[in-house]
């Protein structure tokens, strides 16, 4: 019997959150997968590992990123005060080094020589190619053509980091399809390389050893906010497409009393292939080695999905979050297309800080709470800035009015 790990904790040692995640693998990954759960259980408490990635995050990554209030914003907004944890103030402009320079130094400790990950907004390859250059490991990237055409800056970034950037053909050409592609390669390269995935998904160790990554978003954002208002937030959200960054801000907070939001994408709407909201409309599935909430045609397969952020449009999500949506601990809602160019334009104009598109699914939300809210604090992750997107933003949206 699968034990149900509590708030906070987990997975199980077979790698579930209650009854999601695990390892669904082709008989040929299981001894290299083995490898990387013994590697990482050696390091995660390895005072030495430690101390390695600290210096990483305090002397090259910037960390700790700030709390910031959104004053201008919130007042414009009427309701509740809103504020800004600002991993788009990063090394790379996203959440992603966090776990990215954690998997690299793992790959260093493990003696492989080659990083291999998947990217849809660009993000994760970046920051990947940025921890191989740190570390003197070799990269390779695969990215679905229709991500490379919306995210070129990011293709530029990381080819002159050194990456190699592996297009993408088949399918929708977007990041389940990346994914495809990065599982195959590592496949065929398993004993020098390691596959570093790029949120909480896919096989155990990978749903743990991202969060646990990820997890000093939260923790910071925890004592940061304290310090500023003397007390918690009454809420927190983060957008959800894998889950990566709204995990590492959700951790810190589970045991407290604070209400919690992920936000997913509904795109153009709630017909199949106009969004990604696998939480709102999938059910429990199996995709990339792992059990989760999968949107999903009628035999399985996983479904068309879309969002105007390349970060978010994957059929899956991570485990952990399917266990905390069943416990009812975490709510998921969802917000459109629309409402995210509202108000990624607001964020623009009130605060002078242009947000990545998935960022600004979060800050929707966030605008709609607060009115509903009336008083009181909500805490956003701010996952990322919006460079990246400025070419998608211009020719799809404009410059705002």
């Amino acid at each position: 019997m699968i034990a149900k790990p509590v708030h906070g904790q987990g997975p199980d040692e077979k790698g579930y959150f209650g009854k999601y995640g695990g390892m669904y693998l082709p008989p040929q990954l299981e001894k290299p997968f083995a490898e990387i759960i013994e590697a990482y259980h050696r390091i995660a408490n390895d005072s030495a590992f430690i101390a390695e990635l600290r210096s990483i995050r305090k002397t090259f990554q910037g960390r700790p990123t700030p709390v910031y209030h959104a004053r201008t914003l919130s007042l414009k907004n009427g309701g509740a005060h809103i504020y800004l944890k600002r991993e788009d103030l990063n090394h790379t402009g996203a959440h992603k080094i966090n776990h990215c320079m954690g998997e690299g130094l793992l790959a260093k400790f493990m003696g492989k020589k080659k990083l291999i990950a998947e990217t849809g907004a660009g993000q994760h390859g970046v920051a990947l190619a940025t921890a191989a250059a740190y570390f003197g490991l070799e990269c390779e990237i695969h990215m679905g053509d229709v991500d490379i055409a919306k995210q070129a800056p990011n293709v530029t970034r990381m080819k002159l980091l050194g990456a190699k950037v592996v297009p993408v053909s088949f399918g929708l050409r977007t990041l389940k399809e990346a994914v495809d592609s990065a599982f195959m390669a590592y496949l065929a390269d398993y004993e020098n390389s390691i596959y570093c995935i790029g949120s909480v998904v896919g096989p155990h160790p990978f749903p743990l050893m991202v969060r646990d990554f990820q997890k000093v978003v939260g923790i910071e954002a925890r004592e940061q906010f304290l310090e500023m208002t003397g007390q918690l937030p009454e809420a927190i959200c983060a957008c959800v497409g894998g889950g990566s960054n709204a995990m590492g801000l959700f951790t810190a907070f589970l045991n407290d009393p604070v209400a919690i939001y992920g936000v997913e994408p509904l795109g153009k709407g709630t017909a199949v292939g106009d969004h990604a909201a696998t939480m709102s409309y999938g059910r429990e599935g199996i995709i990339h080695g792992f059990k989760c909430y999968l949107l999903q045609n009628d035999d399985g397969s996983p479904a068309p999905v879309y969002s105007c952020a390349s970060g978010l449009d994957y059929p899956g999500v991570g485990p952990e979050h399917c266990h905390l949506k069943d416990s009812g601990r975490v709510q998921y809602v969802t917000c459109s297309d629309d409402q995210c160019k509202d108000a990624f334009f607001k964020l623009c104009r009130s605060e002078g800080i242009i947000p990545a598109i998935e960022s600004a699914h979060a800050v929707a939300y966030a605008l709609e709470k607060a009115r509903e809210m009336k008083k009181g604090s909500i805490l956003v992750n701010l996952s990322g800035r919006g460079d990246k997107d400025m070419d998608y933003v211009v020719e799809n949206w404009g410059i705002g009015e």
